[in-house]
């Protein structure tokens, strides 16, 4: 059996890390350089760096700072926003990345997926999805960093991207994002349970049962985090331990 990762996500705004509550109300985090480093250091898996203006403002992600963030981390990472080329995604796996993370564009244009998996296979590939759970119980897709409803369901995406050439899928609950009340269980379940990639769970976790449950009840290959992270909530090596003591296999 593969263990549980546990993964810091570093949201990058005008180079600096930002972080807030349900995609809205951000506030500074620090330097992602800096904390990439702290964070390998204190055994993180891998590490995300997702440019969450890129698409909305029309420019790509910096390549200097990924080029910077592989000089200083010795850990696998994934960096997205604005990718909508190959050559995007090659520009950022030439400086230094291992993954990359689509989303709006990938969405508008499906294609995408399966030009970045023939141009530099599958496990390159990380389909991020921003979903919220809707009044009639339905988890639609968002685009643009949460700000655009769409009418397709999250689980048909997910399939669809599966079958297009994504290696991971990225699911971000914006119903629980920030909020520390703990991961969206269901519909991680059901995409984790159906789909034959790795699930990696986020938005809400806030403490060590958190990510007993998504791990245990709601069977994600990984667990992303970002608040308590950067604030020193609470420690990978110390989150690791008590996952490991609860029956959980994670890398230490």
């Amino acid at each position: 059996m593969l263990t549980k990762r546990i993964i810091p996500c570093l949201d990058i705004k005008d180079g600096r890390t930002v972080k807030g509550v349900n995609f809205e109300s951000l506030r500074d985090a620090g330097d992602p350089v800096e904390l990439g480093k702290f964070y390998a250091d204190q055994g993180a898996d891998e590490l995300v760096f997702l440019d969450i203006t890129a698409t909305v403002e029309k420019r790509k992600t910096l390549r200097e700072l990924v080029s910077k963030i592989a000089r200083h981390i010795n850990i696998p990472f994934t960096v997205g926003g604005g990718i909508s080329s190959v050559q995007d995604g090659k520009a950022l796996l030439d400086n230094g990345a291992d993954k990359t993370s689509v989303n709006s564009a990938a969405f508008k244009r499906p294609e995408l997926i399966s030009e970045l998996a023939e141009a530099f296979g599958s496990q390159c590939v990380v389909l991020a999805i921003d979903t919220k759970k809707e009044a009639d119980g339905n988890w639609y897709v968002y685009l643009n960093g949460g700000r655009l409803k769409t009418d397709i369901l999250c689980e048909d995406w997910a399939r669809k991207g599966v079958e297009l050439g994504a290696g991971e899928i990225l699911l971000t609950s914006m119903n629980n994002d920030g909020t520390k009340q703990g991961f969206a269980l269901d519909i991680t379940n059901r995409l984790a349970t159906t789909l034959p990639v790795p699930i990696i769970a986020s938005g809400g976790g806030g403490t060590v049962a958190h990510f007993i449950d998504v791990f245990k009840n709601a069977h994600a290959d990984a667990a992303l985090a970002a608040s308590i992270f950067h604030f020193r909530e609470i420690e990978i090596g110390a989150l690791k331990a008590e996952l490991a003591a609860a029956g959980i296999d994670v890398r230490r």
